[in-house]
């Protein structure tokens, strides 16, 4: 029999944490009566972490571990947790016991039973700081409007995939924060969304600085740009160059009529201003143009370009 559920769990130096949630885990499990898999991905921890799963994994043979050499980060690590695990439905938490495990059967059914592609949780009541919930709110808003995926909290670690979701994406950099959307541009539409409760912090101290309130709108655009133009630069590159160019062009021709058959006597061009500025946008729409063909030899050569997904065969 396949198993029903994996559960993916990225972590760093969180060892008082993992027997704990480890068994809340497995009570869930066993009450819902799941087949399940847990797989712990070590990014690099500095502490105890991975004798600790190593100890849990002794105990219950449905614990696999991962351990990377060093930090990579999260996308890195759920990308490992996603390639590995067998689940027809693969939920995501975090390891420091603020996702709770209860959630898990409900998001199970809205996957199995609603057919969801993908859902979403939503931490609605918060036990965070104020320095970090605006800045939060801001960021889902962003998200919202230029993914078109409204979901109000893209940045909850507890979320449910069906596994054909997981293997069809590519997580780097900090993208984890994006699959959702990353979903969707795979053709993976049906997105939903549930409430979940938020625990405090109970062990040790957050692993995430003020970096990622720059590297998170930076992802953001990336995101939204390779889902739009990933596999046609040249529709994004060379429009701009066309427009540029037929800007600086336009008004090159502009001037040089009023030069030849208006103001005869007026400014050679170029002592003209406007001049340099239509020679500047001319240089510039050829640069975008050479940047879109230059996207399309590189795409062109690409291992990962012609990745269409199959839903079904006979």
């Amino acid at each position: 029999m396949s198993l029903q559920i994996s559960i993916v769990i990225p972590l760093i130096n969180e060892s008082e944490s993992l027997p704990e949630l480890h068994d809340w885990i497995v009570r869930v499990m066993d009450d819902s009566k799941f087949s399940y898999e847990i797989l712990f991905i070590d990014d690099g921890s500095k502490d105890s972490s991975w004798k600790t799963i190593e100890s849990i994994s002794k105990k219950n043979t449905a614990v696999r571990g991962i351990k990377f050499q060093r930090n990579y980060g999260k996308s890195a690590a759920l990308h490992k947790g996603f390639e590995a695990a067998l689940g027809e439905v693969v939920i995501t938490m975090d390891a420091d016991l603020q996702d709770s495990p209860d959630e898990i059967p409900e998001l199970y059914r809205m996957i199995s039973e609603e057919d969801y592609d993908v859902v979403s949780g939503w931490k609605k009541k918060r036990h965070d700081p104020i320095s970090k919930t605006i800045p939060t709110k801001l960021y889902n808003w962003a998200a919202r409007r230029i993914t078109g995926i409204y979901l109000h909290d893209f940045n909850c670690g507890l979320k449910a995939y069906k596994n054909t979701v997981v293997k069809s994406i590519e997580l780097y950099g900090d993208m984890h924060r994006y699959v959702p959307a990353l979903a969707k541009y795979s053709g993976f539409s049906k997105i939903g969304e549930k409430v979940v409760q938020h625990q405090a912090r109970k062990y040790g101290s957050t692993k995430f600085g003020l970096n990622r309130f720059l590297n998170g709108p930076l992802d953001l655009m990336t995101v939204a740009f390779m889902g739009k133009f990933g596999k046609k630069p040249m529709h994004f590159f060379g429009a701009l160059g066309v427009l540029m160019f037929s800007i600086g062009f336009s008004l090159t021709i502009y001037l040089g009529i009023d030069k030849l058959f208006v103001n005869t006597s007026a400014k050679l061009l170029a002592e003209r201003t406007e001049f340099f500025l239509a020679l500047t946008s001319m240089i510039i729409g050829v640069q975008f143009f050479l940047a879109g063909f230059l996207a399309e030899l590189v795409g062109r050569n690409s291992s990962s370009r012609n990745h269409y997904i199959v839903e079904k065969e006979i």
